[in-house]
């Protein structure tokens, strides 16, 4: 915890009004269904305008007031849910307890419905006395994180009745949102009266920021809740169980494990604050009152850590008996220990996890690979390929030619040949046209001799500024409607000018747009690398898994998958659960599988430090065999979980929107597509000649040699299977 914990002077009149307006609201020894959700021990000992006085220290009397409020009605609904809806598993009384939530909160206009609980009568009354101090763009944001974290408890509620304990990485996906964080954050900007300008707001700085604050914070809680949770309520959403389960460890090391992963989330907060929102402010010209504004959010924030760290030691909520008496560090030599004297400890959590810190900046590029056994993959799904390959394979070699990729730098005919993309494009789109294949083809060129460009080219000379330069005059040759475009002046503007025209032309202004900000995210989270690769910084894990989806081309191809059934889905659908975890999943997949291939090419060849494989054996400390396996077995649980979201999550999607038949083929289809996708990855990384030993070797203009030798030692080769189709692209395969 490096920031210290400060409490607001206004506490007592706090803990006075929240009380009686608890009452006020039947939230105190009234019962529900038969039922007292909490009495008056419970609400005293809970101090939640404690929490509250140490996260919003400097708020005044009135806000302090209004702000414990919210709080007392958030973790009163999670206890009343808990009560009413997971001790019984009535999943569909509980999913019109929800809807009904949304009636009191709305963006515009007053409320009209009539509230028929202590959840709705608080909901009412906060709401009424808080959104007429915020802006409409306020209000949108605190309705979604608000719906999020209400709506999600049913991800909860349906592991509980499966006995389901999710994997990592959907675990912090969906914790953001049941867990409260971004709602809360929401909060800080109305305490701190402070609003971060529209303008940068959806900036990926701004995003990383809320996520690190949702992740420490949700982190820290399942920490200390973990007691609590699992052994009395039986919950299975706490990632120290989830880390237990996963990795095979002892909860005592799942518990390790996690404060591990806190830490790095909390210094990625930090390095996003000092590193990218500065530039930020330049980038979109921020004026001085906003970049202002958003530095208040930001001190916000850290406040809320520590604040948030400090109630959680005193709570009678958590298992935390004996952490008020020896905290170590400077108090055991006579430091402060009394209220708000937190900053005594930050010394020694600094020296205590220093080791973490300096991984992953101490990281010695080039460094020998192997011999490693690569695992066994799973894959459940058949692979069928399109008749059209051996002419898409000189169709691609002919455009490459004529878009002046095989210049003998980056790419030549040979290295171009051995990586055999068309395969790759045969086998994600196997009923494809042979038109549709060769567009398939040159978009997998395009994004994978990008991703190889900027390396060699921005990589070698630490040169980030021409980078961005680059990076930002691709968007000249994406025009939305009918932009004139400069002419090109690198083989890269030369080639997207090409496949925009061809793939953008026949689309609506919405999917253009969309798929126009698809290729734009691509294009920088290569700037994203190159930054690191210049701090020699291994990424945080979490932050890693979620960029790599974009150095992957991922969130291109479904824009492409998207857009093929566009007509037919309603929008919101695509934004709901189980459609993101279906893509989610997939997309981790692909990626993971990629960085399993491309270890020793990447990290011993190419002195890379963005590969899965190396991020977890910075953070777990563990040798690289142990490495290869964790990541083989996240691939796994993503598959599983897809699995699971297309068997259980899309009939039960069908059912709650009442989709038609027309929209239930499409997402049908559109599920295997993406089975498709994976499988036509697993077989193109099986069949080229990209990561043998001799091509990895090679250098573009060398003599020809035939690669044969694999660039793993021994292990299990077996092709995975599974049938396919997908109207998209892969690019950046790395």
């Amino acid at each position: 915890m490096p920031y210290p914990a400060r409490l607001s002077p206004h506490l007592g009149g706090a803990r006075e009004h929240s009380k009686a307006w608890a009452y006020t609201m039947d939230m105190i020894d009234v019962p529900q269904h038969g039922t007292v959700i909490w009495d008056e021990h419970d609400f005293d000992s809970h101090d939640y305008a404690l929490l509250c006085a140490y996260t919003h220290p400097d708020a005044g009397a009135t806000e302090l007031d209004l702000i414990t409020d919210w709080y007392v009605w958030v973790f009163y609904f999670d206890d009343h849910f808990l009560e009413l809806f997971k001790r019984t598993g009535d999943i569909d009384s509980a999913r019109a307890y929800l809807d009904r939530i949304a009636l009191f909160m709305p963006v515009t206009g007053a409320i009209t419905a009539t509230a028929e609980n202590p959840v709705e009568r608080g909901l009412e009354d906060l709401w009424n006395r808080t959104v007429p101090h915020r802006s409409e763009g306020w209000r949108r944001r605190f309705v979604e994180s608000t719906r999020n974290l209400l709506d999600e408890s049913l991800w909860e509620l349906a592991n509980i009745n499966e006995g389901r304990v999710s994997n990592p990485i959907e675990y912090i996906e969906m914790r953001r949102k049941v867990g409260g964080a971004p709602w809360s954050a929401n909060l800080i900007e109305h305490s701190v009266h402070a609003e971060v300008p529209d303008a940068i707001a959806a900036s990926r700085p701004m995003e990383v920021l809320r996520d690190c604050f949702a992740d420490a914070v949700h982190l820290r809680n399942d920490l200390f809740s973990y007691q609590r949770e699992v052994e009395d309520e039986g919950e299975l959403s706490n990632g120290v169980l989830v880390f237990e389960k996963f990795l095979g460890r002892t909860t005592q090391e799942a518990a390790d494990a996690v404060n591990d992963l806190l830490t790095s989330r909390l210094r990625q907060f930090e390095h996003t604050a000092l590193t990218e929102v500065p530039a930020l402010f330049d980038e979109h010209a921020v004026d001085l009152s906003g970049r202002a504004e958003t530095f208040a959010y930001v001190k916000g924030l850290q406040d809320w850590q520590s604040g948030g760290h400090e109630w959680h030691l005193r709570s009678s909520r958590y298992m935390n008996e004996g952490a008020l008496d020896s905290r170590g560090g400077p108090e055991l030599l006579g430091g402060a220990t009394g209220l708000g004297t937190s900053a005594a400890r930050i010394f020694s959590s600094l020296v205590a996890t220093a080791p973490q810190r300096l991984r992953s900046f101490s990281h010695q590029p080039h460094e020998i690979v192997g011999p490693i056994a690569r695992p066994d993959i799973y894959m459940p799904f058949e692979l069928r390929l399109s008749p059209h390959l051996a002419t898409a394979r000189e169709n691609l070699a002919d455009w490459c030619t004529s878009m002046g990729f095989l210049d003998g730098v980056v790419w030549d005919e040979h290295k171009m040949r051995a990586m055999d993309l068309p395969l790759c494009s045969a086998g994600i789109h196997p009923d494809a046209s042979p038109e549709q294949l060769d567009l398939t083809s040159a978009w997998l060129a395009w994004g994978t001799y990008g991703d190889d460009y900027y390396p060699v080219v921005f990589g070698a000379s630490r040169n980030l500024g021409a980078a961005k330069v680059a990076t930002e005059r691709f968007k000249l040759f994406m025009p939305l409607e009918d932009e004139p475009i400069p002419p090109p002046e690198s083989s890269l503007e030369t080639g997207l000018a090409d496949l925009w025209q061809r793939t953008a032309g026949p689309m609506s202004l919405e999917f253009r747009r969309a798929f126009r900000k698809a290729v734009v995210d691509m294009c920088d989270s290569w700037l994203w690398e190159l930054a690191n690769q210049a701090e020699n910084r291994i990424p945080d894990p979490i932050d890693y898994v979620e960029m790599r989806r974009k150095t992957f081309g991922s969130d291109l191809t479904m824009s492409l998958s998207r857009i093929s059934h566009g007509r037919v889905v309603p929008p919101e659908i695509y934004r709901t659960r189980t459609i993101q975890a279906i893509e989610h999943s997939a997309m981790d997949y692909a990626c993971l599988l990629n960085d399993v291939f491309s270890y020793k090419k990447e990290i011993q060849y190419e002195g890379e430090l963005h590969n899965s494989v190396l991020v977890v054996r910075n953070f777990l400390d563990v040798d690289e065999q142990t490495a290869f396996e964790i990541v083989n077995d996240l691939m796994t649980a993503r598959m599983k979980e897809f699995e699971h979201s297309v068997e259980v999550g899309l009939p039960g999607l069908f059912s709650d929107f009442s989709l038609n038949d027309d929209v239930q083929i499409a997402l049908t289809a559109y599920a295997d597509e993406l089975k498709d996708w994976m499988v036509g990855i697993l077989n193109w990384h099986e069949g080229c000649a990209r990561y043998t030993e001799e091509e990895i070797r090679r250098r573009p203009g060398a003599p020809e040699d035939a690669p044969t030798t694999p660039a793993f030692s021994t292990g299990p080769t077996g092709l995975g299977t599974g049938a396919l189709r997908i109207s998209s692209i892969l690019p950046a395969a790395r």
